[in-house]
């Protein structure tokens, strides 16, 4: 696969609903062409604890921030026709489908296609786990900002240059 955009969201709290940010990758022809970052103002609005132990955002990152579709509407025709590629891509898949639920928006029904499953199959056992942060390295990939989403989606990028 050569042509994809690569995809990562943070979230304010246990809602997959909640993206605090976003980071894409636009890959065309085996090469990262274009990328974009934003924060975003979470529905629901709190911060949990251990959300922000992962990311480093907070409501103070945010509150100034846009909304989700004002964000995913400079996001939509950079990767129009293309599949989307995330690490665990359930949980991505899963908060794109619930943020375009809370702001009724029209599900364009994205392809997602999952490094984490593509490593699993790709390397097994010969990893001692399968996270991004492992699977970058191994990729030659040195994932210095994790959780950052752009950085993650870079990651991943990388990820599924290598294997999908």
């Amino acid at each position: 696969m050569t042509d994809f955009a690569a995809i990562d969201f943070e979230t304010a709290n246990e809602q997959p609903s909640s993206v605090c940010s976003v980071g894409v990758v636009i890959v065309r022809g085996g090469v990262m062409v274009d990328s974009f970052y934003s924060l975003i103002h979470p529905e629901p609005e709190y911060y949990q604890w251990f959300c922000r132990r992962v990311h480093g955002l907070g409501p103070e990152d945010t509150e100034d921030a846009p909304v989700f579709p004002d964000v995913w509407e400079k996001i939509a025709p950079k990767i129009e026709g293309l599949p989307l590629v995330a690490h665990n891509a359930r949980f991505d898949e899963g908060c794109l489908k619930a943020v375009f639920r809370v702001y009724r928006m029209d599900d364009p029904g994205y392809l997602f296609h999952d490094t984490l499953a593509a490593s699993r199959r790709y390397y097994g056992c010969r990893l001692p786990n399968h996270q991004l942060q492992t699977v970058a390295a191994v990729c030659g990939f040195d994932l210095t900002r994790h959780h950052h989403a752009l950085a993650d989606a870079e990651a991943c990028a990388h990820i599924a240059l290598k294997l999908l």
